[in-house]
């Protein structure tokens, strides 16, 4: 793997689940990343996804684009794990 890219997680702000090997743009329209993996959340009820993206976009609440099926998705860089732990270890 790259310096350059680092492994991110996503946020859909559309319910579209985005899946793997999708492209992801800036909002310019540049390629910036690729989608490894995706689906729906069932815990938070939205479509979440982790990819690799260019470092200057891994910042969390940085929003980018995923090309579903030609159409645009917005989607937002999130933290993982996507919904956080609660339990106890002793």
């Amino acid at each position: 793997m790259e310096d350059s890219r680092k492994r991110v997680g996503l946020i859909a702000l559309e319910r579209v689940p985005v899946r793997d090997h999708t492209e992801l743009q800036d909002g310019n329209g540049n390629r910036i990343g690729e989608v490894t993996s995706g689906l729906l959340g069932p815990t938070i009820d939205k479509p979440v996804a982790m990819a690799y993206v260019d470092a200057a976009f891994s910042a969390l609440g940085t929003q980018v684009v995923a090309i579903v099926r030609g159409k645009p998705v917005p989607m937002v860089v999130s933290a993982m794990p996507f919904v956080p732990t609660n339990y106890f270890r002793g």
